[in-house]
């Protein structure tokens, strides 16, 4: 009997988290960084530097997202391949070639709104 009520505690609790987590919003904000790592993704995909990819940390892999630069207007669709950012503050990692097309080479970071397109 115990037992039960720690589990149905334990299911409501994961319930209500997983009902406030941006992963299961069609769109959030807030700052984006590029980055440039090894080999493979974690979805065990090969990273492509150039490629249009990003990393979220809960959002399933494949999941489409439009990236919107907020200060300068520029856009672009990226594929979810790989689990991070791994550093606070931030809600998506790009790679090279989506940071690029955002005109976020060269600061490195930027505030971005981003919209789940299809997952």
């Amino acid at each position: 009997m115990h037992f039960m009520k720690l589990a149905a505690a334990g299911a409501a609790v994961l319930v209500m988290g997983f009902a406030t987590l941006p992963a299961q919003a069609k769109s959030f904000s807030g700052k984006a960084s590029w980055y440039q790592m090894g080999k493979r993704t974690a979805s065990g995909a090969a990273y492509r530097p150039d490629g249009l990819s990003a990393a979220h940390r809960t959002l399933p892999f494949g999941t489409r997202l439009k990236v919107t630069n907020t200060r300068n207007g520029k856009s672009v669709h990226v594929v979810v391949n790989d689990r991070g950012p791994f550093t606070g503050g931030r809600v998506l990692d790009v790679s090279r070639g989506a940071a690029r097309q955002l005109g976020m080479i060269s600061s490195g970071t930027t505030r971005v709104d981003v919209q789940v397109t299809s997952n």
